[in-house]
C-alpha cells in the first residue's frame, strides 16, 4: 500500500483547507462531468468529495473512468473549500472537497447484490447473507455507533461507581429451570456436558458471597427458545449485582445508569423519578407488565356494571371467580363486522375466549349486547368508562391475567393503528410486586415467575406452604415503551427459605443437591443479603436506535429460525469429530 491515510473522510473540514492529506476508503458514488471526475469517498467516519481534474496523468484518469461503487482507493490530494453554490449542507464535509494529486486502487470489488446507498433493495434475507455489506450501510453504521456509545457509558457509569466488571463462565453445569439450555459435548469427559449460561446468574451470587460487593458484566447469553422479533438465541445483558441493599438502592442506581446511558448515546431525556406500578396495577390499567405508558386509553374494571346487565356471559364469569374488564376505543364505532372479527380474533390468539362490544351513539347503546344492557347499567357504563358519541367498548369476561393479557394487545394494535404513540417519546416505568409464584397449566405444577432465587416478600413468607399462589415477590422490571428492557430481584441468601422455595416447586432436596449443591454450601459460609437486576442490551439498544428487530443493532444476528445466511450456522459436522464426542446421531 502506497498511500497509507494520514487522515479519516470524518477528519476533513474547511479547518484542513490547503493542506495535503492521504484517505483511504470506499467509492460511495462517481460522476463524469466531461473528463472531470467527482468521486465520493467513504469510510466509517464519514464521506468527503474527491475531484479528479484533467490535469492528472491518464493513468490515473482511467483508473477512476473503471471506478465502480464499492472499490477500495487510496487518494492523496489538497483540501479545498467548495464554491458557494456547489456547497452540499446534506453532508458533514459538505463545504469542501479533496482536489487529488495521486490515487491508488487498493482493491476491486464485484457488483453488490443490493445498492449500499439503498438499502431496501435487499430483502432482509438477502442483506443478512451479505451482512458484511449490509454493515457499510449508514443506518446499521449509526445502529453499531449507538451501540458502543451505550456500552461506553454503562461501563463508565458502574465503574465510577464501585461496581467491578468480573467474567463468569460460558461453560457452565446445566441446570434448566426455565428456557431449554444449549449443551455443549465435553470430549475429555465422554458422556458428559456442560451448557452455555442462560444467565451468570449463581455466579454473581457466587461473587457476592466472596465479597465482590458491587459486581457487573456486559455477558452473553443464550437460549434455546423460539424466536421473534425483540429475542435472538445469543444476546447481551447489562449484568449486575449488589450486596448489603434493598430495593430502593438498586432501583434508585439503574434508574440513573439508564438516564445516563440515554442521554449519552441517544441524546434523550427519560424523566425522572420513574413511576412504580405493582404488577396488579399495571394489568388492571394497561393489560400487560411491560406497559407502553406513551398514551392514555387504560382498561376499566366493570363488575359492577356486569352485574346490572342481563348478559348471562358476564354473570357465569362473575360466578366462577373471573374477571369483567372494558377497553373503550375512541372513534372506534365506526368499525365495520369485519373489522371486529379481527379484533376478536387477535383476542382470542392471546388467550381470550371472546371479545364482546356494545356501539355509542346519541340514541344510547348499539350494535353487540346492546340489548343486553338496561338504562341503569347503560348510565353506569357512561361514567366507569367515560364514554361519548362514536366510541366503541370492548369487553372481556375471562380469566384475569389472560383476559387483561388480551385487552391489553387490543390497545397496543389499536393505539398503532390510530397513530396515539409518539415514536419520538421514551417513557419508563418500575413493575412490582410480582406473584413469586405461577402454577404452569399443563402439569399444574408451581413454577417461579422469575427464576428459583428471588426472594418472597418478608412479610409474605409464612404463607409459602399454605398459600403460595398469594406470595409476592422481591422482585422488580423497567419498562419502556413497551418493552420488558430489565428485570431483577433481592436474592434469597439464607439455605433454610432456598430450601423451602425448592420444595415449593417441587424439587426434591436430593436433586437440589445435585443441581444447586455448591450454592447452597456457599450459603453457610457468611452469605450477604444482596440482589440484582440484569438490562437487555440488545432489546435497550434497539429502543435507543428507534429500530424495528433487535436484529437491526447486532452486528451478526440469526434469523427467527435461529439460523446465519451468512455463514451457514448450524452445520453439519465430520463423523470424526462425532466419533471424538462420543456422539451418534439419530436418523429422523
Amino acid at each position: 500500500m502506497r498511500l497509507k491515510r494520514d487522515h479519516t473522510c470524518g477528519d476533513l473540514t474547511n479547518a484542513l483547507a490547503g493542506e495535503h492529506v492521504r484517505i483511504n476508503g470506499w467509492i460511495n458514488a462517481r460522476r463524469d462531468l466531461g473528463g472531470i471526475y467527482f468521486v465520493d469517498v467513504r469510510d466509517r467516519y464519514g464521506l468527503v468529495q474527491v475531484r479528479f481534474g484533467n490535469e492528472l496523468p491518464d493513468a490515473i484518469l482511467e483508473a477512476v473512468r473503471h471506478l465502480n461503487n464499492e472499490d477500495v482507493v487510496a487518494v492523496a490530494g489538497i483540501v479545498a473549500v467548495r464554491p458557494a453554490d456547489s456547497v452540499n449542507p446534506k453532508i458533514a464535509s459538505g463545504d469542501i472537497e479533496l482536489v487529488a494529486q495521486d490515487f491508488e486502487l487498493l482493491n476491486k470489488a464485484k457488483i453488490t447484490p443490493f445498492e449500499i446507498n439503498k438499502r431496501e433493495t435487499g430483502s432482509e434475507d438477502l442483506r443478512l447473507k451479505y451482512r458484511y455489506l449490509d454493515l457499510r450501510t449508514a443506518e446499521l453504521r449509526r445502529n453499531m455507533e449507538i451501540r458502543h456509545k451505550a456500552a461506553q457509558s454503562a461501563r463508565r457509569f458502574l465503574s465510577d461507581r464501585g461496581f467491578m466488571e468480573i467474567e463468569t463462565p460460558v461453560l457452565m453445569r446445566s441446570t434448566p429451570e426455565g428456557a431449554r439450555d444449549y449443551l455443549v459435548p465435553s470430549r475429555i469427559n465422554p458422556g458428559k456436558f456442560y451448557a452455555l449460561p442462560q444467565s451468570p446468574q449463581q455466579y454473581k451470587q457466587l461473587l457476592m458471597i466472596a465479597g465482590y460487593d458491587r459486581y457487573f458484566q456486559l455477558v452473553k447469553c443464550f437460549r434455546d427458545e423460539d424466536l421473534r422479533a425483540e429475542r435472538q438465541p445469543e444476546f447481551t445483558q447489562i449484568d449486575c449485582e449488589m450486596s448489603f441493599i434493598d430495593e430502593e438502592d438498586i432501583r434508585s442506581i439503574m434508574e440513573e445508569m439508564i438516564v445516563t446511558i440515554f442521554r449519552e448515546a441517544g441524546g434523550i431525556t427519560i424523566q425522572t423519578p420513574l413511576p412504580i406500578l405493582s404488577f396488579e396495577e399495571a394489568m388492571e390499567r394497561y393489560g400487560s407488565d411491560k406497559p407502553d405508558v406513551r398514551f392514555d386509553m387504560e382498561i376499566k374494571n366493570v363488575e359492577t356494571f356486569a352485574k346490572k346487565t342481563e348478559f348471562s356471559v358476564f354473570h357465569s364469569a362473575l360466578e366462577r371467580g373471573e374477571a369483567v374488564r372494558a377497553l373503550k376505543v375512541p372513534g372506534g364505532a365506526e368499525f365495520s363486522r369485519k373489522k371486529l372479527d379481527e379484533l376478536t380474533d387477535l383476542a382470542k390468539k392471546y388467550g381470550a375466549k371472546g371479545l364482546a362490544f356494545v356501539k355509542v351513539s346519541e340514541e344510547g347503546l348499539q350494535g353487540g349486547i346492546a340489548k343486553f344492557i338496561p338504562q341503569e347499567a347503560s348510565d353506569l357504563l357512561t361514567v366507569t368508562c367515560e364514554t361519548v358519541p362514536d366510541d366503541l367498548v370492548l369487553f372481556m369476561a375471562d380469566e384475569w391475567e389472560a383476559g387483561l393479557t388480551a385487552l391489553g394487545a387490543l390497545r397496543l394494535a389499536l393505539a398503532n393503528e390510530f397513530g396515539l404513540i409518539r415514536k419520538d417519546e421514551y417513557k419508563a416505568v418500575w413493575v412490582v410486586d410480582f406473584p413469586l409464584f405461577e402454577k404452569d397449566k399443563e402439569s399444574g405444577r408451581l413454577m417461579a415467575r422469575h427464576h428459583p432465587f428471588t426472594s418472597p416478600k418478608l412479610e409474605d413468607i409464612e404463607k409459602m406452604e399454605t398459600d403460595p399462589l398469594s406470595v409476592k415477590a422481591r422482585a422488580y422490571d423497567m419498562a419502556m415503551n413497551g418493552y420488558e428492557i430489565g428485570g431483577g430481584s433481592i436474592r434469597i441468601y439464607d439455605r433454610t427459605l432456598q430450601s423451602r422455595m425448592f420444595r415449593a416447586l417441587g424439587i426434591s432436596e436430593e436433586e437440589a443437591q445435585e443441581k444447586f449443591g455448591f450454592l447452597m454450601g456457599a450459603f453457610e459460609y457468611g452469605a450477604p443479603p444482596h440482589g440484582g437486576i440484569a438490562f437487555g442490551f440488545d432489546r435497550l439498544v434497539m429502543i435507543l436506535a428507534g429500530a424495528s428487530s433487535i436484529r437491526e443493532v447486532i452486528a451478526f444476528p440469526k434469523t427467527t429460525t435461529a439460523q446465519s445466511p451468512m455463514d451457514g450456522a448450524p452445520s453439519e459436522v465430520d463423523k470424526k469429530q462425532l466419533d471424538e464426542l462420543h456422539i451418534q446421531l439419530r436418523e429422523t
